[in-house]
């Protein structure tokens, strides 16, 4: 089968990730194989690839939003089928018996493992997955429109969650792309304003486009406060220049699974009970919960396919910031 293998992190632009034939994998207990059709392009693959952050070991096939039908069934897997559309989330495994798994926060398992990261992806014909962490799709959902949901769309749902926004909230959004843009369907879906901080002109139109009340700059400032923030850009420098327009109880949560440095700010900023919290990967249930919220609303994500050919060029688009919404690579 063909792949695209990393094998050692550079610079996109140096197409660091080479198509490969590799065996087909055979699924063990608890596995299944996957013939994919889909895999969306998210920015911890631009991360893996560029080594910012690093798997456990190389080489390694990325991709974690997979969408594909199941070919092969291992031992031990009793209510999944052949023929089966199912979806790969970021959440490869858990272990299922520390405090965390136990409180149903096996997104923090310290043994948790992540597809594309610690298992190979689906950059790739073929790929194994866990039965027990692969998420049934709505039959209203197409496979493009479900691969942005399968990380973007679940990370952003946990994302508005930790931030504890409530119906008809202010929610700031900063940064515009594939997880934000799936995000503020769900807010405006509550009733919410949403103001969209953002670089991007290409980037503000899509917000508007999709119901933003007001779009700006991070230098900018609303008319009041906001209730709620979510950064997703990368960029540590965003953290206090958000605090300065959240209310006083207000939460600001950042999505990012690595970014710069948080710079020091005065306390001031932080002070009047504002909550700052990260968001860390997702759970099963996160993904189940969201899937039927998408179908409800509908959810329609903004795709731009590439040939499964491409995944370098996707990476590279995705890095430049020449992309509204999501890449998804077409197999």
């Amino acid at each position: 089968m063909r792949a695209f293998l990393l094998s050692k992190p550079a610079s996109i632009e140096f197409k660091p990730l080479a198509l490969t034939d590799l065996p087909v994998p055979q699924p063990g207990p608890g596995q299944i194989r996957i013939k994919v059709s889909r895999c969306g392009v998210c920015h911890t693959d631009l991360h893996t690839v560029e080594g910012e952050i690093t798997p456990p070991r190389l080489p390694i096939v990325p991709g974690h939003q997979v969408v594909g039908t199941i070919e092969a069934i291992g031992g031990e897997v009793s209510d999944l089928k052949l023929g089966q559309r199912v979806g790969v989330p970021w959440l490869h495994e858990a272990c299922g018996q520390c405090p965390f798994c136990l409180r149903g926060e096996e997104n923090l398992c310290p043994y948790a493992r992540f597809t594309g990261f610690h298992t190979n992806g689906g950059y790739a014909e073929m790929m194994l997955a866990m039965a027990r962490y692969s998420l049934p799709i709505p039959d209203s959902i197409e496979d493009d429109q479900a691969a942005p949901l399968l990380c973007a769309g679940i990370i952003g749902y946990r994302s508005l969650r930790k931030a504890g926004l409530q119906p008809g909230e202010r929610l700031g959004l900063v940064g515009f792309g594939a997880s934000a843009h799936l995000a503020i369907q769900v807010a405006r879906y509550w009733g919410c304003k949403v103001f969209v901080f953002t670089r991007s002109p290409e980037h503000r139109g899509h917000a508007i486009a999709l119901g933003a009340d007001w779009v700006g700059g991070i230098e900018d400032r609303p008319d009041k406060p906001i209730d709620r923030a979510v950064i997703f850009a990368p960029s540590g420098a965003l953290v206090p220049l958000t605090l300065e327009k959240l209310r006083p109880g207000g939460t600001l949560a950042i999505n990012a699974i690595h970014m710069s440095n948080i710079p020091a700010m005065p306390y001031a900023l932080i002070y009047g009970e504002r909550t700052l919290r990260s968001v860390a990967n997702a759970t099963y249930q996160d993904g189940v919960d969201f899937m039927k919220l998408a179908a409800s609303i509908p959810i329609h994500a903004t795709v731009r396919p590439y040939p499964f050919e491409e995944a370098n060029r996707a990476l590279e688009d995705l890095k430049h910031s020449r992309i509204s919404g999501e890449a998804v690579l077409i197999l």
